[in-house]
C-alpha cells in the first residue's frame, strides 16, 4: 500500500509538471531528478515528514528565506556546487528554485552494498563543505536500484544506501534536521534496465536541496 501510494503521488506530480511546462523537465529516459517536478522528493516521503523537518529547522533557529531571496541564495549555491563537484561524476541539474544532484551508484557504492567508497568520501565532504555554508536550504535523499533481485531487497537496498549518504553528511556538521531520506527500490527507473549501462544509471542517490521558505 505504501508504494501504491507513493507512485501515485509521482504520477500526478509529474503530470502537474508536464501540463505546467516547468523549465528543464525531463523525461525518465533522462538521468537525476527532473521527472519529479518542482514539488521535490520531499513531497514523496509524506506532510508529516515534512512538517517535523520545518518545526526542527525552526526549533534551531533558522530563518526562512523570503520567495525574492530565495532564487539568488539557489543561484549562488549552485555555482559553488558545480565548481566543487566537477569532474566527480555527479550530475548537478537546476530546476526553478531546487538543485538536483544524482550520485551515480557505481562510484558512491560497491555492487550490492550501502557502504560509501572511500574515494567518493573527499566529493561527499566537498558537497558538504557548500551545504554548511548555505544552511537556509533542505535536504531530501532518495536512494534507488536497478531491478535486478527481489523488489522487497531492492527497496531496502535503495532506503540503506539514501540513508548512508544522509548520515554522512549529518556527521560532516550537516543539521540532522534539514535531511528527509528514504528509498525508491526500482520503481524510479531513468533508464531501460535491460542493458547493463541502464541497470548502472539506474543504481544512484538522487539529492535535491532547495530552499527553506518555512
Amino acid at each position: 500500500m505504501r508504494r501504491l501510494c507513493i507512485m501515485l503521488v509521482f504520477v500526478l506530480v509529474g503530470t502537474a509538471a508536464c501540463q505546467q511546462g516547468a523549465p528543464g523537465n525531463r523525461t525518465l529516459a533522462g538521468a537525476g531528478l527532473g521527472a519529479l517536478g518542482g514539488a521535490g522528493i520531499g513531497a514523496l516521503f509524506g506532510n508529516d515528514a515534512n512538517d517535523r523537518r520545518t518545526n526542527a529547522l525552526i526549533g534551531a533557529g533558522v530563518g526562512a528565506l523570503a520567495g525574492g531571496a530565495a532564487g539568488a541564495y539557489m543561484d549562488q549555491q549552485e555555482a559553488q556546487m558545480r565548481q566543487q563537484l566537477a569532474g566527480s561524476g555527479v550530475n548537478v541539474q537546476r530546476q526553478g528554485d531546487a538543485i538536483n544532484l544524482s550520485l551515480p551508484g557505481n562510484v558512491t557504492f560497491a555492487t550490492d552494498s550501502a557502504q560509501i567508497q572511500p574515494q567518493f568520501q573527499p566529493t561527499l565532504n566537498s558537497l558538504a563543505q557548500t551545504l554548511r555554508q548555505y544552511e537556509r536550504t533542505v535536504i531530501d535523499i532518495a536512494g534507488h536500484t536497478d531491478s535486478t533481485g527481489s523488489p522487497t531487497y531492492n527497496q531496502q537496498l535503495s532506503e540503506r544506501r539514501a540513508a548512508a549518504v544522509a548520515n554522512y553528511l549529518a556527521g560532516q556538521g550537516i543539521n540532522p534536521g534539514r535531511i528527509i531520506h528514504g528509498g525508491f527500490g526500482e520503481s524510479r527507473p531513468v533508464a531501460t534496465n535491460q542493458t547493463p549501462a541502464g541497470r548502472q544509471a539506474n543504481r544512484r542517490v538522487d539529492i535535491q536541496v532547495r530552499p527553506f521558505t518555512g
